[in-house]
């Protein structure tokens, strides 16, 4: 139970002190997903993506592009945080209706900033809009959790994929507005 309230005189201002500002975004939220669109994203794209699997992981000696990066149908896909980039994922179809994504990395010093879940819907989406109905991923077995809490499931056993132990995992993409996904609308 708490105190009462104390009471005021008739006529007395009651007085609030002043409380030092807070720098945050109310309602707004800082993590914003979109398709590469230009040569700047992309390098920003690439510069995420070795920072990640190539200087911290060491998963790729010199570099982790490959020949699906050339293609015309990959959609590469950057988040920025509060304007400034965070993280990336690449996506690709593999067949009638089928899609991979692949190279999700986040900047370490966002990885407190809630950047994963938002480009893994992201790239479901995009998956979705783009006739997308099953999405496969390779992931690193420390983070099969975080995909299972995403509304992912397991697909096989531990696999070798780039010379270290993924789990195979599956999702639907559910029908998703196409403009969510960065896909034009009619």
């Amino acid at each position: 139970m708490s105190a009462p309230a104390p009471l005021r005189r008739p006529g007395s201002v009651q007085r609030i002190r002043a409380a030092r500002p807070v720098n945050v975004l109310i309602g707004v939220d800082p993590v914003h997903c979109r398709p590469v669109r230009d040569t700047t994203g992309l390098a920003a794209h690439h510069r995420i993506r070795h920072a990640v699997f190539v200087e911290e992981q060491g998963l790729f000696p010199d570099g982790d592009e490959d020949a699906h990066d050339a293609r015309t149908d990959v959609v590469h896909v950057l988040a920025l945080h509060a304007g400034r980039p965070a993280g990336s994922v690449r996506l690709f179809p593999t067949g009638p209706g089928e899609w991979l994504g692949d190279r999700l990395a986040v900047l370490p010093e966002f990885r407190t900033a809630n950047i994963g879940a938002p480009l893994v819907r992201f790239a479901v989406a995009a998956a979705g809009a783009r006739g997308g109905r099953l999405m496969r991923a390779h992931v690193q077995v420390a983070n099969e959790r975080f995909f299972h809490r995403l509304g992912w499931r397991t697909d096989g056993p531990v696999e070798t994929y780039v010379g270290h132990p993924h789990v195979p995992m599956c999702i639907e993409p559910a029908a998703l507005c196409p403009w969510l996904a960065g896909a034009t609308p009619r």
